[in-house]
């Protein structure tokens, strides 16, 4: 039997707090385990390589940092250590499916609607608009409420 795996998009969104939190109850109904992904895109500055470099090492720093905060949460409610993924990438998509290529235990993407006015965020509209295939196989996704509190999450999970 593999292990079921709910991949989340790691980053420091209102939304992305909601899809976590429900990924963590998920994990813990039914005896999965959180991967958070971390995607960073390259920087573009073409004339010093060293600059680019040096934003480069930044991005990864910060990437680490973002990724032990949301990991206390994760212990917080799973009691398990997360699994970190930091992707090089053009953008998120690309990113995810590679991931998904990469790992048959992920098994759920687990994304939250933006709270925003403009619209439910970009990579619900892509699952919207392009349909569920990750990585060159189905994926199922679940797409969370931005604006669910911890409690409705928990009576939801």
């Amino acid at each position: 039997m593999s292990l079921r795996k709910f991949l989340v998009i790691a980053d420091d969104s209102p939304e992305a707090r909601a899809a976590l939190h429900y990924a963590c109850k998920r994990a813990v109904s039914t005896g999965g385990h959180v991967t958070l992904l971390r995607v960073i895109e390259p920087a573009v500055f073409e004339h010093w390589s060293g600059v680019r470099e040096e934003m480069e090492r930044q991005e990864r720093t910060a990437a680490e940092m973002l990724l032990q905060k949301l990991a206390e949460r994760v212990v917080a409610i799973t009691g398990q250590n997360p699994e970190f993924l930091i992707k090089h990438a053009e953008n998120t998509k690309t990113a995810i499916r590679a991931v998904v290529a990469a790992d048959p235990d992920i098994k759920i993407l687990v994304l939250a609607a933006s709270t925003g006015g403009k619209g439910p965020g970009p990579l619900v509209t892509a699952v919207a608009r392009e349909g569920v295939h990750w990585g060159g196989r189905k994926l199922p996704v679940t797409i969370v409420p931005g604006d669910l509190t911890d409690e409705e999450i928990a009576d939801l999970a």
